[in-house]
């Protein structure tokens, strides 16, 4: 049975973006209800991930045969706890990166370069975007498919391009085809004409796709890079001109822009916009899209088949949901109120975390939500820097790092399987099956061979 809620939120997207360019919609209303309704359905399309991970896991899909069953399982894109340490700061370098690039170089040559990047990443984004709901509305385009396996021979050290011939891959429906045509087409138009409305297009594309396909991994992690960012947000947008600088000097899709007036001013010719960064859509939405998976998760959904329409209890995405436009309208409240520009995380994060806590503090579930877990948890190695990086900082010399990392991880590792009681499991664990029961078949045959020479 399908979500009415998923195909309302789809069907009002494409609405706001159709109707806004001729139908003056108070722009705070459009924006509460745009965002919310990207939310919405990011999320839920984000429930896919949960099957991906059951592979990761080694888990098999029972509506597959063996040789259905992918060799290689994928992995999604999942974020460790040090990276999320590593984010505002990563985050501040590329900012005040972009304030140097536009204060000290030619402002319109930035804004070239970074235009053709956005429009060859946009391509991409729109494709993923368009070609599934192609394939639901001419299912045909699906079952014609084009695979072909391309393999190219280099003379690259194996430390820098691998192992050769690489091998590419090509596996592509026609939906995927005909998406990527018209979606190439798209980003062309958009390169040159530079419209607000084409801008948004790609906005919403990369928040979509963006929220579909990241994973936090766990609650812990998905808390510590909210509250970096909570700090970030504040210092460069009250520290500093920088945010706000490079917001409105950055020509590109990195903001979803609303109509204020319709009426073009008489000087300029365009007509006033305000903006919202995709940072403050996709950041929540990233830590919104785990706590729907653990409402799926608490509910036993399996992971074989995923469905995004599946009908479960969803207290925590709910509420955090409720949270986010509540933390959004405030932003905006204030905003207007002393009519200036407001760090969006500085009220969204509290709301998010907030909301999320509170839950789990009501349904007496903080233990369950804390140890939720879509990732191996790498504690051993942390703490094994960390203690690498504490000695060489108290004794003012290097250190050989593998002096603290082996016994970390290898400590690590034996303590959790003694603790497990899986020691035999663990040192019995083999990759090379494959390459034994090859050898054996290999034994089997020569002698066969002999005797047919």
């Amino acid at each position: 049975m399908a979500n009415s809620l998923l195909l309302l939120s789809n069907a009002t997207i494409f609405l706001l973006w159709a109707a806004s360019p001729y139908i003056l919609i108070p722009y705070v209303v459009n924006l509460l209800v745009l965002v919310s309704c990207i939310l919405y359905s990011a999320c839920h399309y984000s429930l896919l991930l949960r099957e991906e991970q059951a592979l990761a896991r080694g888990e098999v899909d029972p509506s597959k045969t063996k040789e259905e069953s992918p060799s290689a399982h994928p992995a999604s894109e999942t974020l460790s706890s040090s990276e999320a340490m590593q984010f505002p700061i990563i985050g501040s370098l590329s900012l005040f990166s972009l304030y140097c690039a536009f204060k000290f170089f030619d402002k319109e040559t930035v804004n070239l370069i970074l235009s053709a990047y956005f429009a060859l990443m946009g391509c991409g984004a729109v494709t993923a975007t368009v070609s599934p709901v192609l394939s639901s509305v001419v299912t045909s385009l699906d079952r014609v498919r084009f695979t072909k396996e391309i393999k190219i021979p280099h003379k690259l050290p194996a430390f820098i391009g691998g192992e050769s011939p690489w091998d590419v891959g090509i596996d592509v429906t026609l939906a995927d085809i005909i998406s990527f045509i018209g979606s190439a087409i798209f980003s062309v138009f958009y390169f040159k004409k530079k419209h607000w409305v084409m801008n948004n297009v790609l906005g919403i594309c990369f928040c979509l796709k963006g929220i579909e396909r990241f994973s936090l991994g766990t609650y812990k992690i998905g808390a510590i890079l909210l509250i970096g960012l909570f700090f970030y947000d504040i210092f460069w947008v009250f520290g500093t001109d920088v945010m706000v600088t490079v917001a409105k000097s950055l020509d590109g899709p990195i903001k979803i822009l609303f109509p204020r007036t319709l009426t073009p001013d008489a000087e300029t010719g365009k007509i006033e916009l305000s903006l919202l960064g995709l940072g403050d859509i996709v950041i929540p939405g990233f830590f919104l899209a785990l706590l729907l998976r653990f409402d799926a998760h608490n509910a036993n959904v399996p992971c074989f088949p995923t469905n995004a329409h599946a009908s479960f209890p969803k207290p925590y995405f709910h509420s955090s949901l409720v949270g986010y436009i509540l933390g959004m309208g405030t932003t905006m409240f204030v905003m207007i109120k002393f009519q200036a520009a407001q760090p969006a995380l500085l009220y969204l994060v509290p709301a998010c975390l907030g909301s999320s806590f509170l839950t789990a503090l009501v349904r007496g579930e903080v233990k369950s939500l804390l140890d939720y877990s879509e990732e191996v948890e790498e504690v051993g190695y942390i703490l094994g820097m960390g203690t690498t990086m504490f000695v060489m900082i108290k004794f003012q010399a290097a250190q050989p790092a593998l002096l603290y990392l082996v016994p970390a991880c290898l400590g690590s590792s034996f303590l959790t399987a003694l603790v497990r009681g899986e020691v035999k499991s663990l040192l019995d664990y083999s990759e090379e099956v494959e390459e034994e029961e090859e050898t054996e078949e290999d034994t089997k045959k020569a002698p066969e061979d002999k005797k047919k020479d």
